[in-house]
């Protein structure tokens, strides 16, 4: 975990109690709870009732960071006009118009769900080549 994950910690983030679970060490929620009990005087606590304490657990989200996306303006180079155009058409339908931009540009980093929104994009409006994204920097995944 980054040494700076309590100031990472969203607000009313829920957090896990169990630190005898068999994946405390693990599972984010748990992760964030030792974070959270420092640094606030109240904060959202998942039902202890309702966690299994083990893989099973439906609250289990893995701790270890992932690959986010930051833009996809050099897409548009390598791809012929009409196919731009049905791409920007899906990806705008799916997103909305600003944070379709915003994505673009790379002022949103793109979780790996919506990086694969847009790779499938490229496979529907016919590219064949394997693009990349503009940048990309590692994150924790706090809420998919």
């Amino acid at each position: 975990m980054p040494k700076k994950l309590s100031n990472e910690v969203p607000n009313e983030y829920p957090v896990c109690s169990h630190k005898d679970c068999q994946c405390s060490t693990e599972c984010l929620h748990q992760v964030a709870y030792s974070e959270v009990i420092k640094r606030d005087i109240y904060f959202r606590l998942i039902n202890p009732d309702k966690c299994s304490k083990d893989r099973n657990c439906k609250f289990f989200r893995k701790a270890s960071p992932v690959i986010y996306a930051l833009g996809f303006k050099n897409m548009q180079k390598q791809m012929y006009p009409d196919q731009y155009k049905k791409f920007v058409d899906i990806l705008i339908s799916h997103f909305g118009r600003n944070p379709y931009y915003e994505r673009r540009k790379g002022e949103y980093a793109m979780s790996p769900k919506e990086q694969k929104i847009v790779l499938n994009t490229l496979r529907k409006v016919g590219v064949e080549k394997e693009l990349k994204f503009d940048n990309y920097k590692e994150n924790i995944n706090w809420y998919e």
